[in-house]
């Protein structure tokens, strides 16, 4: 994986807490970082949320409650984790991880912005009104479209 290298910090515990809808990751030294489930699932590295390259990425809405259903080791260098909207894709990696820990509040805010520029919502659709987009790109599946 880019940028995973001897530099990069690996977690040495996991927790999560479903009630606040966190991951906690645990590094050395009692270096904690907390992740929601919805910024994790939003910032997914999978290729049918970040497309194959500048330009593709499809703005992940409509996952203010997504949970957390199970998370796999993937070898020594990543997690898979996977989402009660049914979502399994992509490889969370240990440089990746960390890197949203860093630049987690700037991220953040960033996608924020994008929410509103966009006119989309954190809101997921429901039956009543499925003009709530869940996908950012009109699709109407319960599960979503990413």
């Amino acid at each position: 994986m880019a940028g995973l290298d001897k530099n990069t910090p690996t977690p040495v515990g996991l927790e999560i807490h479903q009630k606040s809808r966190t991951l906690e990751i645990i590094y050395a030294e009692d270096e904690r970082h907390e992740l929601s489930f919805e910024f994790l699932r939003v910032f997914t590295p999978s290729a049918e949320a970040r497309g194959h390259g500048p330009g593709q990425e499809v703005l992940q809405v409509g996952k203010k409650n997504v949970g957390l259903v199970n998370i796999e080791a993937v070898g020594t260098y990543a997690l898979r984790l996977i989402f009660t909207d049914g979502h399994d894709s992509g490889f969370y990696s240990w440089d990746l991880l960390y890197n949203f820990c860093l630049h987690r509040d700037e991220l953040w805010q960033s996608y924020l912005d994008r929410i509103e520029a966009t006119g989309q919502s954190r809101e997921p659709a429901d039956e009543e009104n499925p003009a709530k987009n869940t996908s950012g790109m009109g699709c109407g599946s319960k599960k979503g479209c990413g």
